[in-house]
C-alpha cells in the first residue's frame, strides 16, 4: 500500500501538464495562524530551509508540496539521467524541467514566483506553485501549505484580506479527498485555536482532522500540554501530535533541521517520557503517510468511476469540435443540408431533438392559428362600435330624400362592410406572428445543429460540468452568418407576398356580400319567422276598439312622422319624455328648434332623447341580426383561408425553396475559405480537449494498473 501515494504524485502530474483541477486529488491541507510554526512543521517534515521567511503574510499563495522517497538505487540513477549532483533537489511545474539542488534558490524562486503572480502588496490568489521534492529522508507525501489566518490588516495589506484568506483555506478543505492539519501553537489556548474553528466549519465531525501542537518548549512555566497531547481539551478523531520547532535565534544561527529534531526528541524524552514515542516530527511525518495512504485507498474507487466520466465527456466533446476541414465544398454542402433538413424537420414536428419546456416550429405555428388568431377572431364583437343611431342613420342615408317603406338593403352592405374590414388586422398580425416563428426557428436550428447540446431556448440548466456537444454549425461563424442572413432574407421577401395575399382574402369578402349563401339565407328565413311572430303576438295584445288594419299599417299618425323622419314628429315625442330601456336614442341637440322660436329649415335635423318607435325598432334589430349572421360566416371563412394562406405563401414556400436558397447563395468556390472559416478560439479549444482527454485517458491507465498490482 505504500505505493499508493507515489500513483496520487503520478495522477497529479497527469492534471499539471493540463492545468486543471477538474479531479480532487487525495492531499494533506496545512491551516493555521501566523506564527503557529506551520512553516516550521513543513521544513521539519522535507528535513531542510525551503519556505520564505519574514513577516506578515508570506505565503500568499498555495504551495503544492510534493514529497517523494527516492531509494539510493533510483537516487544513482535520475542522478545519472539529469546530471544531478547530490542526494535531494526540488523540481517547479512552472519551470519545466530545470532542477534545483541549492534550496536557497528553491526559497528564492517560491518568492519570485509568489510576486510574479500575486504582485508585491502582500495580496493574495488562489494559483499554486506546484513543488516536488525527491530526498531520501522523506516519506512520500503531498501537502499544500495555505496562507497563515490573520485577522487585521498590516501595512499594505488589503482591509479584506482576512475574509480572502478565509476563503483560500476553505476552498481547499473542503475537498473531501483531503486531510486537514490543523497548526496551533501550544502557548495558546486550544479553545481559541482558528485553525480547529475553520477545520470544524468543513469537517464537524472530524473525520479527516488531525491537530498538530507546536511549540511546546515554549509554555510558561509550571505548565505543560499534557491534557492537551493525551485529547482532554479538544478531542480530535484522528489525533493530536506535539512537536518543538526552531526559534528563530536557531534559524538565524543555521540549525540544521536534523539539530533541531535531535533537540526535539530529548526535550520529549525529558518533558513528557511516557508520551515520547508517539509524538515529535518523525512520528508526525510517519502518521501523515499512514493517513494518507488509507485516506487513497478510500478514495481510488470514486476517483476511478469521476474520472472515467469526465474521460467519457470530453471524448464527445472533442468529436463535436470535429477534425480540421479537409474537402471544403463537401463540408459546406454537407452542413447546409443538414441545417435545412433540421429546419423543415422542425416546422414538421418530426425533429430529432424534441424541445420540452416549451412550444418550438410547427407546434408553435398550429398554436397561433388556432389558439392566438382563432381566439382572436372569435372575441371580435360582430356589432362592436356598432351602436343603434349609427344603424338607424344608415338606413336614414340609403332612402334619400323619399320616406322607405321597407328596410333598404345598402344600409345592410354599408354596415356589414364596415364589420368585416374589422378582421383585417388580426388577420395580418397572425402572418407578423408565424413571421416570427419561422424567424425564432433559425436560431433553434443553430442551436441544435443536428448536435446533442442543451439549447438556449430550453431555459434549464445541466448538472454536467463537461457541454456533451458543442455546437457544430457555431464553429463556423461566418458561415452561421450568412445562413442566418439568407433565411432571414427568404422570409423578408415572403412577407409581403402573404401579407398581400391576406389583404385580398378580406377585399374578396368586401367586394360582394353574398347574401344568397345558403348559411345566410336559412338566417334570414328564421329571422323573418322570428319577427312575423312578434308582430302576431303585438297585434293580440292591442284592445279590442283599435281597429286592426290602422295597426298593420304602421301605427299613429305620430309614429309615422316619426317613422318617415319628420321633424315635427320627433319634437313631439321627445316632448312624451325618456325612457329607460333599450329603445332610447341619447342624442345632444344644441340645434334644435324651440317651441316660440323661428325655424331654420337648413338645419340638419337631430333627435333629441327619445323613445324609439316600433317600427325604428323593429328596423335596426333586423339590420343587427343580419350583419350578425352574416359577419358570422365571413369570420368562419377568414378563419379558415388565412392559415391556408399563411401556409402556402409563406411555411410551405420556405420549406420547398431554402435547400436551394442556400445552396444558390453559399454554394460557391470564391466563398469556401471565407465562410468555413474556424472561429479564434476552436483550434485552442480542440487541443485543450485533446490533452485533457490524454490526460484522463492516462490517469485512467495509472488507476487501472493499481488494481491489476491489487494495491488496494
Amino acid at each position: 500500500m505504500e505505493a499508493l501515494i507515489p500513483v496520487i504524485n503520478k495522477l497529479q502530474d497527469v492534471f499539471n501538464t493540463v492545468g486543471a483541477d477538474i479531479i480532487q486529488l487525495p492531499q494533506i491541507a496545512v491551516v493555521g495562524t501566523q506564527s503557529s510554526g506551520k512553516s516550521s512543521v513543513l521544513e521539519a517534515l522535507v528535513g531542510r530551509d525551503l519556505l520564505p521567511r519574514g513577516t506578515g503574510v508570506v505565503t500568499r499563495r498555495p504551495l503544492i508540496l510534493q514529497l517523494v522517497h527516492v531509494d539510493p538505487e533510483d537516487r544513482r540513477k535520475t542522478s545519472e539521467e539529469n546530471g544531478v549532483d547530490g542526494e535531494e533537489w526540488g523540481k517547479f511545474l512552472h519551470t519545466k524541467n530545470k532542477i534545483y539542488t541549492d534550496f536557497d534558490e528553491i526559497r528564492l524562486e517560491i518568492e519570485a514566483e509568489t510576486e510574479r503572480v500575486s504582485g508585491n502588496n502582500k495580496g493574495i490568489t488562489d494559483e499554486p506553485i506546484h513543488l516536488k521534492i525527491f530526498s531520501p529522508h522523506v516519506v512520500n507525501l503531498t501537502l499544500v501549505d495555505l496562507p497563515g489566518i490573520t485577522k487585521v490588516p498590516v501595512g499594505d495589506q488589503p482591509k479584506d484580506i482576512e475574509v480572502q484568506i478565509k476563503d483560500l483555506i476553505v476552498k481547499h478543505i473542503s475537498n473531501p479527498n483531503s486531510i486537514i492539519l490543523a497548526v496551533t501553537a501550544a502557548n495558546t489556548d486550544m479553545a481559541t485555536s482558528e485553525a480547529l474553528k475553520v477545520a470544524r466549519e468543513v469537517d464537524p465531525d472530524g473525520r479527516r482532522t488531525l491537530a498538530v501542537v507546536t511549540k511546546l518548549d515554549l509554555m510558561d512555566a509550571g505548565t505543560d500540554a499534557m491534557d492537551v497531547l493525551m485529547g482532554r481539551v479538544i478531542p480530535v478523531k484522528l489525533g493530536l501530535i506535539g512537536v518543538v520547532n526552531r526559534s528563530q535565534l536557531d534559524i538565524n544561527n543555521k540549525k540544521t533541521v536534523a539539530n533541531s529534531i535531535r533537540d526535539e526528541y530529548a526535550f520529549l524524552q525529558k518533558k513528557y517520557p511516557s508520551l515520547a514515542s508517539r509524538n515529535g516530527t518523525k512520528y508526525l511525518a510517519r502518521t501523515l503517510n499512514r493517513l494518507l495512504m488509507h485516506h487513497i485507498r478510500d478514495c481510488l474507487p470514486e476517483l476511478k468511476t469521476r474520472i472515467n466520466v469526465l474521460a467519457a465527456q470530453y471524448q464527445s466533446l472533442l468529436s463535436s469540435y470535429g477534425e480540421p476541414v479537409e474537402d471544403q465544398s463537401s463540408t459546406l454542402l454537407q452542413l447546409i443540408t443538414k441545417f435545412a433538413a433540421e429546419y423543415c424537420h422542425t416546422i414538421e414536428g418530426t425533429a430529432k431533438y424534441i424541445e420540452t419546456t416549451e412550444l418550438c416550429g410547427g407546434a408553435r405555428i398550429c398554436y397561433i392559428f388556432h389558439e392566438t388568431f382563432g381566439r382572436t377572431l372569435e372575441s371580435v364583437d360582430p356589432l362592436g362600435g356598432l351602436t343603434t343611431i349609427d344603424v338607424l342613420t344608415a338606413i336614414r342615408n340609403a332612402t334619400g330624400p323619399r320616406p322607405a317603406l321597407f328596410v333598404p338593403e345598402v344600409s345592410f352592405e354599408l354596415l356589414v362592410k364596415r364589420q368585416v374590414k374589422r378582421l383585417e388586422e388580426p388577420s395580418l398580425r397572425c402572418v407578423e406572428l408565424v413571421h416570427e416563428e419561422m424567424q425564432r426557428i433559425i436560431q433553434h436550428c443553430s442551436n441544435y445543429s443536428t448536435q446533442p447540446v442543451v439549447p438556449t431556448c430550453f431555459k434549464m440548466s445541466t448538472t454536467v460540468p463537461v457541454p456533451k456537444k458543442a455546437k457544430e454549425l457555431l464553429r463556423f461563424p461566418k458561415l452561421h452568418d450568412a445562413i442566418v442572413e439568407v433565411v432571414t432574407s427568404l422570409l423578408r421577401k415572403r412577407l409581403p407576398v402573404t401579407n398581400e395575399m391576406v389583404h385580398n382574402l378580406v377585399a374578396i369578402e368586401l367586394a360582394y356580400i353574398n347574401t344568397k349563401h345558403p348559411d345566410f339565407a336559412d338566417a334570414c328565413g328564421l329571422m323573418n319567422n322570428n319577427i312575423e311572430e312578434q308582430r302576431r303576438n303585438r297585434m293580440r295584445e292591442l284592445p279590442s276598439s283599435v281597429p286592426r288594419d290602422k295597426t298593420a299599417g304602421g301605427g299613429s299618425q305620430g309614429d309615422q312622422d316619426v317613422g318617415t323622419g319628420n321633424w315635427r314628429g320627433m319634437l313631439k315625442k321627445g316632448e312624451e319624455g325618456v325612457g329607460g330601456d333599450k329603445s332610447m336614442l341619447q342624442t345632444s341637440n344644441p340645434g334644435s328648434p324651440q317651441r316660440g322660436h323661428a325655424v331654420n329649415l337648413l338645419d340638419v335635423p337631430v333627435p333629441v332623447s327619445r323613445k324609439l318607435s316600433a317600427r325604428e325598432q323593429r328596423d335596426c334589430e333586423v339590420i343587427e341580426r343580419l350583419i350578425k349572421s352574416y359577419f358570422l360566416i365571413v369570420r368562419k371563412n377568414i378563419q379558415d383561408s388565412v392559415p391556408k394562406a399563411v401556409m402556402h405563401f409563406l411555411v410551405n414556400h420556405v420549406k420547398d425553396s431554402l435547400q436551394s436558397e442556400l445552396v444558390g447563395q453559399l454554394y460557391k468556390a470564391g466563398l469556401l475559405d471565407d465562410l468555413l472559416t474556424e472561429s479564434e478560439d476552436m483550434a485552442q479549444r480542440r487541443n485543450e480537449a485533446a490533452d485533457m482527454l490524454k490526460a484522463l485517458q492516462k490517469a485512467s491507465q495509472v488507476i487501472a494498473e493499481i488494481r491489476e498490482t491489487q494495491m488496494w
